[in-house]
């Protein structure tokens, strides 16, 4: 009977494509324990941004609240993307949602003493985000662990779901515990919701693999990160997009409570109301993120919603009216929550999973980081030229930003098989190598007809940014003077762990590249060469360390 009415649930929430992830069991727990972590950032984050009107009149320092909790998604994203792929990510989600309750809950003890200050409620800000900014990679680059590849898309679009259902209703209430209770009380309140979510991830049995190769250092897993965000196209294209969209969009989310004070002439209530709106609408866009997937290609979709929500900009900046304002921000919401998701999706689909974490977290921070700049950025327009004015024009640059979507289209994203390719036979090695020994240098001959010689050229090249991406250095392509139908390729690593670990990075399109580039080669042959720059200090053999090489040689011949 339980079995049969599980079946029945999932049935029921398989009948809106959006929400058929919600039938997996783990990501349903963790999706809804994130609405109530979600729901105590968003009551802070408005507790905090009307404590700061009291606490000055200077639109600068009201904006820099939003900046405060969005910055560490631009300096901490980084290292916790790094982190997340080097080690187990429940237990860096839970570390980081301990980091954030304590913020929070000292934040409101300072409260409580009367020691809140403009620069002490920003610095606590700061460090509630940095704890948010830990834990986001962690959790979105689990959740492929929570559901079937099939969900994929869906699941990601959900994760932002959960925090949008809470901007529908956390700001209205926190709006109304700050009238009834005073900020205080909702800081206290903000650090008790981040405890479902560590519950839920306590609880999380999660099978956890251990790698075959150590971790890499923290310095040297970002650079792999950094290397693979730059060797490739979409997601360069993703991020180029997402930091020139967050600093458009950054006027909003920091502008909003002066819209409601001076604009609509409201009080905390009707700020929260207005962030609800741009929630609401948030949520009822992200269940047609499937549909319009299918229906419609990324960048005309990506391009109709930033004309939508620089539409509905417009009109909130000078709408006196809180129902027009209202809607307003309801249609721009929808319109902002397509976008992001869209951007967001495209990331996920566009890196394989050893490095998901890190490239999320390059989203995220490009993303963030262009919010912090826009807010910055708007607060000063708003300063010498009025909140409606600072709004109008950052609609119209918004506008023109739809633009990009022809300079930089996103045509590639998910077309690439990224599944780690099988198995291959360990590499012969005859020396005592360490997993220090390096640098290590690989050539590769390929013998070409001089007929394909450009066509081979074209696909070595895309082999290339393959190599580039995986942790290859020093890449190049030469062809033997003497011989015209002989090209070698080199390319070479740090260590020979390094190697190792391009070697289990190597993904299907990977593999693809190399056969298409193989397939121009004569009987399809090739000759791999593998060599240690400095064989006797790399290899790190000690005094008593018998060398059977030079045993069996006579010098008495």
């Amino acid at each position: 009977m339980r079995a049969d009415q599980k079946r029945s649930d999932s049935k029921a929430i398989m009948k809106f494509r959006g929400l058929a992830p919600l039938a997996e069991p783990d990501f349903r727990r963790i999706w809804s324990a994130s609405l109530m972590s979600n729901l105590g950032q968003l009551v802070l984050g408005v507790a905090a941004a009307w404590e700061m009107t009291r606490l000055t009149n200077s639109p600068v320092m009201v904006a820099a609240v939003q900046s405060a909790l969005m910055l560490p998604q631009m300096l901490v994203a980084v290292p916790a993307g790094a982190i997340a792929d080097m080690f187990d990510r429940r237990k860096i989600a839970m570390s980081a949602l301990v980091f954030s309750f304590l913020s929070a809950t000292l934040l409101a003890l300072l409260s409580v003493a009367g020691l809140a200050a403009p620069w002490t409620l920003l610095v606590f800000c700061f460090l509630v985000g940095g704890g948010v900014a830990m834990y986001s990679p962690s959790w979105q680059a689990s959740v492929p662990e929570q559901v079937s590849t099939e969900h994929l898309p869906a699941a990601a679009a959900l994760g932002s779901v959960s925090y949008n259902i809470a901007r529908s209703f956390g700001p209205a209430m926190g709006g109304v515990l700050v009238m009834a209770f005073g900020t205080t009380i909702v800081f206290g309140v903000a650090a008790i919701l981040y405890l479902p979510l560590l519950a839920a991830f306590y609880f999380w049995n999660r099978r956890h693999v251990p790698p075959r190769l150590p971790p890499e250092r923290l310095d040297r897993a970002i650079i792999s990160g950094i290397r693979y965000a730059a060797h490739s196209s979409p997601v360069r294209t993703v991020m180029l997009r997402s930091v020139s969209y967050g600093v458009a969009s950054g006027s909003v989310t920091a502008l909003i409570p002066l819209i409601a004070k001076d604009v609509l002439h409201g009080n905390a209530g009707i700020y929260g109301l207005l962030l609800g709106a741009g929630g609401i609408g948030a949520v009822v866009g992200t269940l047609f993120i499937t549909d319009i997937r299918e229906r419609i290609t990324t960048d005309r979709a990506s391009a109709l919603c930033m004309v939508i929500y620089a539409a509905m900009i417009a009109t909130a900046a000078f709408s006196p009216y809180f129902p027009l304002s209202f809607v307003a921000l309801l249609i721009g919401g929808a319109a902002h929550m397509i976008h992001m998701s869209l951007l967001n999706v495209s990331m996920q689909l566009s890196v394989p999973r050893w490095v998901m974490a890190r490239a999320l977290a390059w989203y995220t921070s490009s993303i963030a980081g262009g919010i912090a700049l826009g807010a910055w950025i708007w607060g000063n327009v708003a300063t010498r030229l009025g909140v409606s004015h600072a709004l109008a024009a950052a609609s119209v640059v918004l506008a023109l930003l739809a633009l990009l979507t022809r300079v930089l289209p996103l045509r590639d994203v998910g077309q690439a098989n990224l599944d780690v390719a099988g198995s291959r036979a360990d590499p012969e090695v005859a020396l005592a190598l360490s997993g220090r020994s390096g640098p290590v240098h690989v050539e590769i001959d390929y013998c070409v007809d001089p007929a394909q010689a450009r066509a081979f050229y074209d696909a070595m090249l895309k082999v290339q940014r393959s190599r580039q991406r995986n942790g290859g250095f020093g890449w190049m392509l030469s062809r033997d003077i003497g011989d015209v139908t002989l090209w070698t390729e080199h390319f070479a690593f740090p260590t020979w762990q390094d190697y190792l670990r391009h070697r289990e990075r190597v993904t299907e399109a990977d593999l693809a590249l190399q056969r298409a580039a193989t397939m121009l080669c004569e009987d399809q042959k090739f000759a791999v060469r593998r060599r240690l720059e400095r064989p006797f200090g790399s290899v790190r053999w000690k005094a008593d360390t018998p060398d059977p090489s030079r045993d069996m040689l006579d010098f008495s011949a």
